[in-house]
């Protein structure tokens, strides 16, 4: 995934739900545009700053090249004390949640963008549909100078991208998921336009994925699922990470009359 050139490696932004998604879903591109010496971050909605979960963030997010979290601060939809005092994300004000990215955007001023796409990932959880329409809005938001301007400069990333699973990637999963009961939510094959092997910074991304250690802990986690398969096993499906380009700029050609 590039939006510059070689010689300038493009600085990248992920926007999650939760700790540990970050490592799940784009471990590996983390790492590559870290190993070329490309500005990375990740912001994350939910949980509070001082809980142990963010802790866990702190360590993943430093193997991964990432620097320190950046939270939103919002609680998780099926977890209240994740933010103890704070909304729910999915219910807090859309316009505070839409501002609080903005302002990352236009501090990092990122090159990529990577979220979650419309399904939420696979489980289709709330919170991970929840931060793809904020991000989405985020990224309209963040280019418009008229919109939170409180928050700095307009920016305008040029590569947003939607981390995803095609119908045949989800081959690997195999019963994994629905045997705990949970979905498996892809998409048509021709929806990923960045298919990226990311085998080379595969152990950065499985120590990341294991400095989540609650999760790692528990049965139905997805951390917790791929800690009990054979490492050539759990090779075959975190060694690939799709996206879908997602397209936010205006159309270059200036203004047209449109007839109905």
């Amino acid at each position: 995934m590039t939006a510059t050139a070689p010689s300038s490696p493009p600085s990248l932004l992920a926007a999650f739900a939760h700790p540990d998604d970050e490592s799940l879903v784009a471990g590996g591109v983390l790492a590559q545009h870290a190993a070329a010496g490309a500005r990375t971050a990740v912001v994350t909605a939910t949980w509070a700053p001082d809980s142990h979960r963010v802790a866990e963030l702190s360590d993943a997010v430093r193997i991964l090249g990432a620097g320190p979290p950046r939270m939103l601060g919002y609680a998780d939809a099926r977890i209240p004390q994740s933010a103890p005092g704070q909304a729910r994300f999915r219910d807090a004000p859309l316009d505070e949640a839409v501002g609080r990215l903005v302002g990352h955007l236009r501090e990092i001023r990122p090159d990529i963008v990577v979220t979650h796409d419309a399904y939420g990932n696979l489980t289709g959880h709330p919170d991970h549909v929840h931060t793809h329409r904020v991000t989405a809005l985020a990224l309209q938001a963040s280019g418009l100078e008229h919109l939170y301007p409180e928050t700095g400069e307009p920016w305008q990333p040029t590569a947003p991208y939607l981390a995803t699973h095609p119908h045949s990637g989800v081959v690997k999963l195999g019963n994994l998921l629905p045997r705990v009961g949970k979905s498996l939510l892809s998409v048509p094959d021709p929806r990923v336009t960045a298919t990226v092997d990311v085998s080379p910074w595969l152990a950065q991304k499985w120590a990341a994925i294991l400095a989540h250690r609650s999760e790692v802990g528990r049965t139905r986690s997805l951390p917790g699922i791929l800690s009990r398969l054979a490492a050539d096993a759990r090779h075959r499906i975190i060694s690939t990470e799709y996206y879908t380009r997602f397209d936010i700029r205006p159309t270059p050609g200036g203004l047209r009359e449109l007839t109905l």
